[in-house]
């Protein structure tokens, strides 16, 4: 039984929880409280695509023609900051018209507020510095992007790097891209770039954390995702590729504080907390609590490809289970 549990989630361990529904689908949205035209960005978790719009008065909004899949949702007020939560946009959570309805709870904690109050009134001299042709040719990345060209984006991001070299931002991107695309060691080598300009920008610095382990260089990995911890403590992300970490490094105990932290600050995370930590209790033998957690990852994230696996797997080891408890009462 044991073995077989470690063999399942290995398997979804290697595989992107994305749906294999070709049909589009649409998001609809509340902030609640309101936020009048707060800026309002949905990412996709498994490929390079994002897109943006705003909230109404009555803090709604919309993105419409989305294909199945992880997103992460993000909001930022100039009041609020920026927050974000994940979101599954698939046919199980749909209406009959291909419609998700989701309420997004603006909350904020110490650090998020700090954290804003900063950035709302420092602007680095790298950023000052970029050329505006290369600002153009960035958001004219972001726009193929959106609409799936990712050559054309990688062809317009590359120009915006070469017009302005110091745009950590963009080379950031241009990561962001190559690391969906499985191709890490180009990944590595794009946030290493924004790392050499802005050593403490979160987004390079997490990101790096990711392709590293992606290239199985946990030890290397471990200093990038703990700088990327401290720097934000109430990020989902960052708490669960620090313990993913601490997993594959054989450290079960930091593994587990900082997977339950990732699950506690956005339970549906595209990292899938859930299975990483069933693949430690099923290591550990504690296969009730490695149940749990699968269930828990097949509620939040039903039409995955390997969601139909794991409940016939869960349903045979319950069964396991219970006949285990009749012979050994």
């Amino acid at each position: 039984m044991r073995t077989s549990l470690i063999a399942l989630i290995a398997l979804l361990l290697a595989t992107f929880p994305a749906s294999a529904e070709k049909d589009t689908l649409e998001l609809r949205g509340r902030i609640i409280p309101p936020l009048k035209t707060a800026w309002v960005g949905l990412q996709s978790a498994t490929e390079p695509f994002r897109a943006q719009t705003l909230s109404d008065f009555k803090g709604r909004f919309k993105f419409k023609d989305l294909r199945p899949g992880g997103f992460a949702l993000i909001v930022f007020h100039p009041r609020w900051g920026e927050q974000r939560r994940s979101v599954e946009v698939t046919p199980s959570f749909a209406d009959g018209k291909n419609r998700i309805e989701v309420n997004f709870i603006v909350r904020r904690s110490k650090s998020a507020l700090e954290r804003n109050a900063d950035e709302r009134h420092t602007v680095s001299a790298l950023e000052l510095s970029v050329n505006q042709k290369a600002r153009a040719e960035f958001l004219k990345g972001n726009e193929r992007v959106g609409k799936h060209d990712i050559e054309g984006a990688v062809k317009h991001l590359k120009k915006a790097v070469e017009i302005s070299p110091q745009f950590v931002e963009a080379w950031n991107q241009l990561g962001t891209i190559a690391y969906q695309r499985a191709e890490y060691e180009q990944a590595e080598e794009y946030f290493h770039e924004a790392l050499l300009l802005e050593s403490d920008a979160f987004g390079p610095v997490v990101n790096m954390g990711a392709a590293l382990l992606a290239l199985g260089r946990h030890d290397e990995a471990l200093g990038y995702n703990r700088y990327a911890a401290t720097m934000r403590p109430d990020d989902a992300l960052a708490n669960s590729q620090l313990g993913r970490n601490h997993f594959l490094l054989g450290s079960h105990e930091e593994a587990i504080e900082y997977l339950r932290k990732a699950k506690g600050i956005d339970p549906g995370h595209f990292s899938l907390p859930q299975v990483t930590l069933a693949e430690i209790y099923s290591r550990e033998g504690k296969v009730e609590a490695a149940i749990r957690e699968l269930e828990d990852y097949v509620a939040r994230h039903p039409d995955s490809q390997r969601a139909e696996a794991t409940r016939q797997t869960l349903a045979r080891l319950k069964a396991e289970l219970k006949q285990s408890d009749v012979e050994n009462p």
